[in-house]
């Protein structure tokens, strides 16, 4: 059954327009995810479909019966009500708001706000969103529209809303950059490029194919059109003359294939790799402690408190860690554990309460922060890059602030806009630009997947693969951690941040078998154990914080020496091979070409070997303390 039916809409914003004459209909147990570009249109096309906004051209019907429930990105509330009555506010009947207040408390404490008795003022802006959340899961709708229902959702939260999704009985179309829980909840991908909207009747992997597909057709017809164009130019230049009718069309022909052009490519973003050489101290946290006061509970008993009397919320607990040249750091954990609170220590932003944090003095750091910096909406979006840089040197050579805005999909027109035209996803991938056009050498990224879109986020991604530098994000997005991280921090209550190796998909992994052993520890531990042994027990199940080698760098360590040994005697016969192909241009060239790889991998097995041996003196150090 048709639940609502868009057509042939058109819609502009400013002078950009956004659709074309494009059709879409939603049917009963449809599940749509919609995604394109930041700008294209997602959350205009969402206030359409929830009646919020009207179409320049075209129509939009909906079944006389069929409700609609809307979450937008910026929710609103009646400060002079609870969260409990601002969530079933929309219950009419005393009956009916009775038995949702039971549910409604259930809901908001699975997502973190445990008491609903409070005004919405008192809460911050990820916690109106989760209240703006259950309000719009418990309104009776046929069709939900909910724009960015993930965001400052922490990894248990989407879980819990992917399972209520996939029991959801009714339709629902939302816009999400969490790639996973599109994956899981829809049975339809929308994409909106350049006007139009494409329709795939596929989760995202499914459409993933799909479009790979489409776009090998596009390619195809391109070539076909780019050869009839050089065949028809080439005619033209011959000199062709309009006297039969025969040629009259071809000349027609031709002026349509120059006005028509080469078929125009989507959109992509492309980022080259941009850093600053880092030398052999990066950052380094010794015996980190952190905690800020729990406003809530002042003079609370049994709690630690500081010195003003306030009960203690521990963020952070005698954390140690060095920071390797190359590290993916994943940090994870439940909202307000102290996640950005660390990585504000980390870039110096924010003192510990004890302990230290020691930076290399080559260090360069781009911090990618949950709010852009602030941006003069006045400011054209080139000038705003070129505050920055009007040149800068990647992997291709010199490039202009004009050619990097290019990159990001700032086209021509787009760099003279100002910036106050910009979309909110358009302003943070504008911020993105100037942080990498910094050339740091330690990225560190807060909650990036919030606002950047999906095809940015899988340039990143690619990006991050070939940056010759730390990377350190915070991130709820399940699918980012597991192309990103190759270390997971957890915080895991009460200051505790546990390291994990791998990505998120081994830390869940590792989590559950410890939890596995955790049961059969407690159901097979005799009852006679000596207090000496249960000691030991607990100390070999308690992470040690200590600096120590990985499995990895420890086999490195050994084998090292003999290493930088090999690379020097293939170096010493190269250059005996040199000398004997002295007339042997060719081989020569070859073995020039050879030698400058044995010579720049002998370089990194230096710094490696000076690093190793730097951790190893650090780690006898300790044995004497």
């Amino acid at each position: 059954m048709n639940l609502l039916t868009i057509d042939n809409m058109s819609k502009s914003y400013t002078e950009r327009l956004l659709f074309d004459k494009v059709t879409l209909g939603i049917h009963e147990g449809d599940k749509i995810g919609v995604i394109g570009i930041n700008g294209t249109g997602k959350s205009t096309l969402l206030k359409i479909i929830a009646g919020l906004e009207e179409p320049d051209e075209g129509t939009v019907t909906k079944g006389k019966t069929v409700r609609i429930g809307y979450l937008p990105q910026t929710p609103e509330f009646d400060n002079d009500l609870s969260i409990l009555a601002n969530v079933v506010i929309n219950q009419k009947a005393e009956e009916e708001y009775r038995n949702l207040e039971g549910e409604a408390r259930a809901m908001l404490t699975k997502l973190g706000i445990n008491d609903s008795s409070i005004s919405p003022e008192f809460l911050s802006g990820g916690q109106k969103k989760r209240v703006a959340l259950v309000r719009t899961l418990l309104t009776p709708a046929d069709i939900l529209v909910l724009d960015e229902p993930t965001n400052h959702l922490d990894n248990e939260m989407a879980e819990w809303l992917e399972d209520y999704l996939n029991k959801y009985r009714g339709a629902f179309i939302m816009v999400t950059h969490d790639r996973y829980f599109l994956d899981k909840v829809t049975n339809k991908i929308v994409e909106i490029d350049k006007g139009q909207i494409y329709q795939y009747d596929a989760n995202f992997s499914k459409f993933l194919e799909l479009k790979a597909q489409r776009e090998d057709m596009i390619e195809a017809t391109e070539r076909k059109a780019k050869s009839l164009y050089r065949m028809e130019l080439e005619w033209m230049k011959r000199g062709a003359r309009a006297r039969s009718t025969k040629q009259k069309a071809r000349i027609e022909r031709f002026q349509e294939l120059k006005n028509r052009g080469v078929i125009e490519e989507e959109g992509k973003v492309e980022i080259n790799a941009l850093s600053s050489r880092m030398g052999k101290k990066t950052i380094e946290l010794y015996n980190i402690d952190k905690s800020f006061p729990r406003k809530s509970v002042p003079g609370a008993q049994g709690l630690p408190t500081t010195m003003e009397g306030m009960a203690a919320n521990i963020l952070i607990k005698d954390f140690t860690y060095i920071f390797l040249p190359e590290d993916r750091i994943g940090i994870i954990g439940p909202n307000g554990c102290g996640k950005t609170t660390l990585l504000k220590i980390i870039s110096e932003k924010v003192e510990p309460d004890s302990g230290t944090v020691e930076i290399g003095s080559t260090i360069k750091i781009g911090y990618f922060s949950q709010e852009n910096e602030y941006m003069d909406d006045n400011l054209r979006v080139i000038d705003y890059v070129r505050e920055t840089a009007e040149y800068i040197q990647t992997s291709e050579g010199s490039m202009s602030a004009s050619m990097m805005c290019e990159r990001f999909l700032f086209t021509g027109s787009m760099q003279y806009s100002l910036i106050g035209k910009l979309s909110g996803g358009e302003k943070r991938r504008l911020y993105l630009l100037k942080i990498l056009m910094e050339a740091p050498n330690v990225l560190i990224l807060d909650e990036p997947t919030n606002d950047l879109d999906i095809y940015t986020l899988a340039v990143l991604e690619e990006y991050l693969e070939t940056f010759p530098g730390i990377v350190i994000s915070v991130s709820h997005d399940r699918y980012f951690l597991d192309k990103m991280a190759t270390r997971i921090f957890a915080f895991e209550g009460e200051g505790v941040i546990k390291q994990y190796e791998g990505n998120f998909t081994d830390y869940k992994e590792a989590k559950s078998l410890s939890e596995d052993d955790n049961i059969i520890g407690n159901e097979e531990c005799p009852s006679y154990i000596d207090e000496k042994k249960a000691e030991n027990i607990a100390n070999w199940k308690q992470k040690d914080t200590r600096l120590k080698f990985t499995y990895k760098e420890q086999m490195e360590y050994d084998t090292i020496d003999e290493d930088i040994e090999k690379l020097e005697l293939e170096i010493e016969e190269t250059d005996n091979a040199i000398t004997l192909a002295a007339t042997d241009y060719t081989k020569l060239n070859e073995l020039m070409e050879k030698k400058e790889g044995l010579e720049k991998a002998l370089e990194v097995k230096m710094e490696r070997w000076v690093y190793l041996n730097d951790l190893a003196e650090k780690i006898e150090a300790q044995k004497d303390n």
